[in-house]
């Protein structure tokens, strides 16, 4: 059965609610919730993919005007097309329900021929969604974040936010782990860091990725890899992305992150890109939505010109 969406009356800036997923060059849709962990309240995540929808809903009247991020209109051309189909029938306590439902959305995605761009949803979100990215067999993953999220388990659950690039790495179709933007207290015992680095993960710290930017990354990316982006929002600086749970100094500026973005882009093959954790209620002026949804409208801006 296809995977059943809940309609936007706004799409993300770009795309179409007219479009057929079947049609699309890549496809946005919403994973509101993720696996839950008990006494741990995942809703505060659940209003970003509409957030993220709004915060650009004036500037999608200007597609055919000029963008200076990307060199031209956002979808260059116009010849790719984007779909936005809506928000996935997640339930906050339900973690084998989401799971199931982001795995079938991106399978079918996928299937269509598309890029997915799924906006979470907390920070296991990804997990179902890389397990679809399988017929990209062998991928590269990028995850940009504050934390490195290799708990093999927390209060019991070993599918919730805090394990998302160990499950990951378990994956027979992951090939490759880079983690770039860790800083601070990293979500990390020595035993889950020894872990990553055995297992072959490449960790660029903030002040590393400051220090020689995205040369910093790039070394680790083969030019034909098949890559994905999972882009946590506490991943960039707590100056200009309040509206996280964690916020923590020394992150990613705007500017690096589609620096980034784009050098990912000319070298690779980006095939997924997720955004997570942005916490609207914490956005007190709306300038933090528009900070992360802008960082999304360069990831389409990019596939359009690839």
């Amino acid at each position: 059965m296809p995977a059943e969406f809940d309609p936007v009356t706004i799409p993300f800036i770009g795309t179409s609610l007219e479009t057929d997923v079947a049609d699309a060059d890549l496809v946005v849709f919403g994973a509101p919730h993720g696996t839950p962990y008990r006494d741990i309240d995942n809703n505060p995540f659940s209003g970003a993919p509409d957030a993220l929808r709004g915060a650009l809903e004036e500037d999608a009247r200007w597609l055919d005007h000029w963008d200076f991020d990307l060199g031209g209109p956002l979808l260059g051309d116009g010849k790719f097309s984007v779909a936005d189909a809506g928000n996935l029938r997640t339930s906050p306590l339900d973690g084998d329900g989401n799971r199931h439902l982001i795995r079938q959305a991106t399978t079918q995605i996928i299937n269509s021929g598309a890029v997915p761009l799924m906006i979470g949803g907390d920070d296991s979100t990804p997990i179902p969604f890389i397990e679809a990215l399988e017929p990209h067999d062998p991928i590269t993953i990028i995850q940009i974040d504050a934390h490195i999220d290799w708990r093999d388990e927390r209060r019991g659950e070993p599918m919730g936010f805090s394990s998302t690039m160990r499950r990951a790495s378990e994956m027979d179709h992951v090939e490759n782990i880079i983690q770039v933007g860790i800083r601070g207290v990293g979500s990390a015992r020595r035993a889950e860091v020894e872990f990553a680095g055995d297992w072959g993960a490449k960790i660029v710290t903030a002040r590393e990725f400051h220090q020689d930017g995205v040369d910093a990354v790039l070394k680790h990316v083969k030019s034909d890899a098949n890559c994905m982006i999972t882009l946590d929002c506490d991943a960039l600086d707590c100056g200009i992305m309040p509206a996280v749970m964690a916020p923590t100094p020394g992150g990613l500026s705007y500017t690096q992150s589609i620096d980034l973005i784009d050098a990912v882009t000319k070298k690779s093959k980006l095939v997924a890109f997720d955004m997570i954790e942005f916490v609207p209620e914490r956005d007190s002026d709306g300038t933090a939505a528009i900070t992360a949804a802008r960082i999304l409208a360069n990831v389409l801006g990019c596939l359009a010109r690839r």
